[in-house]
């Protein structure tokens, strides 16, 4: 029996139990909270349902909790149910109720813990979003491997997910990327103001390359060439590391197709029509303080020129276009400004600024022996994506960025992801499935057929250590809902890890394959199933987060 199912046991108990005394059952919850308690000996679960309600029933917690135990006594898949404290309900499974979680997870197998939360909704999900003006640094790093999760588990509830990256390719970065481009092609040093580092000089002599005479070409045309060739080359290059790294995206958005469509000037004009765009000085301004802005914002300036929040307006009006129901952003430490500008644009656009959703993530820092590593081989200034991968590879970078909440800094330590020992978390989860598949392997060489989970006797996995794992099964499914619904995919990270915790010590503990000759029992075949569950879900969560579940380590 999984929480969910349980949940709903309590509840429909807890109608019958109001029902019975003629009191009233609206006060009950629509969903019913029941969770693990800290120390084992209070039981499997717990709920505090009796204190929630008994209040608003007319009836004291206690008297309501004592009701919901003698009740829920007679279930058949409830052992004991016991009142604790001023209300408390402390529940204990019947070991073949806790045995079908094992069940349910080998029936489903790999679509275990999908649910139906966004069924039918379909989300913008865009994410990286990096200049073209040089590779993908940790920040974006981060977000290119959480924001690929994020997407695998707005998926698994339900969502159809559009992956999106908005390619910058319009503003002053691009001149100032041309210019540098320029000045390596001409051995001339960087520009005050312009990209340094090895990868200007690899693209700019990819360009002349490509193009032999582009230097002798007047000044106006060979630009266009550098900036037509060089930032193609450059967005092509971030496309192969992002792909390497195991993120793709569905939609490349180019920001510059924004102005040569007229798409950012027929936002300007429906704006200015419905009267959310006023003149002065000069400039044409966005009333957003009239939705939840610090102040208004420039949108066309005083030269007549679109600000950068213009192209943002379009850039949302063309996503909404487009049919998505949630347009989420994903933006870098710097952008907090961000979230109430662009909801403020949805709102001016007479759209719902909950159509809008902006998560903010924190700066990654790398270290290495206690000093922080600042220098890229190819970037000269900044970490990027390529050494991070060189350095500790795809699964252990993923895995590491995804880990911890994007709401706050990280450090990562290259010299402990780097190690092949249960001190590494993401070593540690892989071991775990790794040392889940050599003893289904081993298990077949011994000529042991577990055969199908409904023949087996599952009742027999009564031992504390076993009851961990399948308790800590059963919460699978509710953390992939709660990682997808609070856009938190680091959830799903810890737990594996507590799963991981929990097979490692049931396997210290109890012995699945017999020494010699013996025969296989029972429960021998029992736990089997219970370690092909315990693998099942492993594989599945590693999914979700684009690591690999492997077989050998």
């Amino acid at each position: 029996m999984t929480p969910a199912a349980l949940a709903e046991l309590v509840r429909n108990t807890a109608v019958q139990v109001l029902d019975a005394r003629g009191l009233d059952t609206s006060v009950l919850p629509e969903t019913v909270t029941v969770e693990r308690p800290r120390n084992p000996e209070h039981g499997d679960y717990a709920t505090n349902l009796a204190m929630q309600v008994a209040k608003k029933a007319g009836v004291s917690p206690r008297d309501l909790a004592g009701w919901l135990a003698e009740a829920l006594n007679s279930e058949s898949s409830i052992a004991s149910a016991e009142v604790a404290g001023p209300g408390f309900l402390n529940l204990r499974l019947a070991a073949d109720a806790q045995g079908e979680i094992v069940r349910q997870v080998l029936g489903q197998a790999d679509s275990f813990g999908v649910g139906e939360l966004y069924r039918g909704r379909r989300i913008n999900l865009e994410f990286v979003s990096a200049n073209p003006t040089g590779p993908i640094h940790l920040g974006g790093t981060r977000w290119a491997a959480v924001g690929d999760a994020l997407g695998r588990v707005l998926s698994a509830q339900g969502a159809e997910v559009t992956r999106e990256y908005y390619f910058n390719d319009a503003g002053a970065q691009i001149d100032r990327f041309v210019r540098s481009l320029v000045a390596s092609a001409r051995g001339e040093a960087v520009p005050e103001d312009g990209y340094g580092g090895a990868y200007i000089d690899d693209i700019a002599s990819a360009v002349v390359d490509r193009e032999p005479h582009v230097l002798e070409l007047p000044e106006t045309e060979r630009d266009e060439v550098f900036r037509r060739t060089g930032v193609g080359l450059m967005f092509d290059e971030i496309k192969r590391s992002l792909h390497e790294f195991g993120t793709d995206f569905d939609v490349f958005f180019h920001e510059d197709s924004l102005h040569t469509s007229g798409a950012v000037t027929t936002a300007v004009e429906q704006l200015k029509e419905s009267g959310s765009l006023y003149h002065a000085e000069g400039a044409w301004w966005l009333r957003s303080t009239e939705h939840g802005d610090d102040k208004d914002r420039v949108v066309i300036k005083n030269d007549g020129e679109p600000a950068y929040i213009a192209g943002d307006i379009a850039y949302q009006r063309d996503k909404r276009s487009r049919g998505f129901d949630l347009c989420l952003y994903m933006l870098g430490a710097d952008h907090h400004g961000y979230v109430s500008r662009l909801k403020a644009a949805a709102a001016a656009m007479g759209d719902d600024p909950a159509t809008v959703e902006v998560l903010i993530g924190q700066m990654v820092n790398l270290v290495s022996g206690g000093q922080p590593v600042r220098m890229s081989k190819r970037a000269g200034t900044v970490v990027t994506m390529e050494d991070l991968v060189e350095a500790v590879g795809v699964d252990a970078a993923r895995y590491s960025l995804i880990r911890s909440s994007v709401d706050s800094p990280v450090d990562i330590d290259l010299d402990l992801i780097s190690k092949h020992t249960n001190e590494n978390p993401v070593f540690y989860v892989q071991y775990a499935h790794a040392r889940l598949s050599s003893l289904q392997r081993n298990a077949a060489s011994l000529g042991i057929d577990r055969g199908a989970v409904a023949e087996a006797d599952l009742s027999l996995l009564t031992h504390d250590r076993e009851g961990d794992v399948i308790r800590t099964l059963g919460e699978y499914p509710r953390v992939v809902r709660a990682a997808a619904e609070l856009r938190e995919p680091h959830r799903i990270a810890r737990y594996l890890e507590e799963l991981a915790s929990a097979y490692h010590k049931f396997y210290d503990a109890c012995r699945v394959l017999q020494p010699g000759d013996d025969r296989p029992g029972a429960l021998t075949i029992a736990r089997l199933h219970l370690c092909e569950a315990a693998r099942q879900v492993l594989a599945n969560g590693l999914a979700l987060l684009g690591v690999s579940a492997p077989e050998q380590m």
